[in-house]
């Protein structure tokens, strides 16, 4: 078999991989690679594949246990695929940036993404590094979130996807079965060990030990270091394209620009419960540091 060969798409995250046929086992030179170069862009892209559901669920599970959707789509297939299928942006959370179901205990490790069903403009999806995220606090910033916690929360998700008419179910019995979890606001990768933010507008409910106000405006702060053009990628989908990507140091953002049916299947991996950074033990005093400014 070929060995892949990997081209960044940008310095700060995201390479195209060429040379693999993801329709056929790996094997373990194809494997390693394919691992290190997800390390080290935290987004890949693999063009035209076209995968067959069974295929698709096959490749992913090279890579860990299937992490079986806990809000699933209405759709009629495997269990391990969720369908994403929209004739136009209908704010169903996707458009707002995430990392995958962050809202259980232990969330996905990485999401494999396929094209079914591409509009003629628009539908791109965008990646931004959260690695980068971190790193571009303030040192001030970084003591003050890096032994917070912040409560995430499965209720918004819920209400836009029903809202969007993307599921159907009982959002008083998928609160009870999918409580709040709690999680740091910086986590530690557990197998590069970098630091990285971990909080997204579309699950952080609130962050705790401080005021409702400041919890707020300090969010708001945080959501938007995922907003800088420098530490994101663009991926321009065709159909049959997969992408495969590291939901722990990732966000994305599904730009909301088409007008015409837009079909994505998905297959995540089973992650752990994250983890604070070794060097927390003496950080998080919740004292807001004196030249840090919280938005009005």
């Amino acid at each position: 078999m070929s060995t892949p060969s990997v081209t960044a798409l940008t310095t700060q995250i995201g390479a195209e991989v060429c040379g693999v046929d993801l329709r056929s086992a790996l094997d373990d030179e194809q494997l390693d690679a394919i691992r290190a170069a997800l390390l080290a862009h935290q987004v890949l892209v693999f063009r035209d594949q076209f995968l067959d559901q069974a295929q698709h669920i096959a490749f992913a599970r090279q890579f860990g246990e299937v992490h079986l959707p806990p809000v699933p789509t209405r759709h009629g297939g495997p269990p391990e695929i969720n369908v994403l299928d929209q004739v136009q942006p209908r704010g169903d959370g996707a458009d707002r940036w995430h990392s995958d179901n962050s809202y259980v205990a232990e969330p996905p490790m990485g999401s494999v993404l396929k094209a079914v069903r591409i509009p003629s403009a628009g539908g791109d999806t965008c990646f931004a590094n959260m690695y980068a995220a971190y790193d571009n606090l303030s040192e001030p910033m970084k003591r003050y979130v890096e032994g917070l916690v912040a409560v995430h929360d499965v209720t918004r998700s819920l209400e836009l996807a029903v809202r969007g008419a993307n599921s159907d179910f009982d959002i008083d019995e998928m609160r009870r079965r999918l409580p709040p979890v709690e999680h740091p606001v910086v986590r530690t990768h557990p197998d590069t060990g970098r630091p990285l933010l971990y909080v997204n507008a579309a699950s952080t409910a609130y962050l705790q030990g401080v005021s409702h106000k400041e919890s707020e405006s300090m969010l708001e702060q945080l959501y938007a270091q995922a907003h800088s053009p420098e530490l994101q990628c663009r991926v321009r989908w065709h159909e049959g394209d997969i992408v495969f990507f590291d939901n722990r140091c990732t966000q994305h953002y599904a730009v909301p620009d088409y007008a015409e049916r837009r079909v994505m299947h998905r297959v995540t991996i089973k992650g752990s419960r994250p983890f604070f950074s070794p060097k927390c033990d003496d950080a998080g005093s919740g004292q807001m540091p004196s030249d840090a400014v919280l938005a009005s």
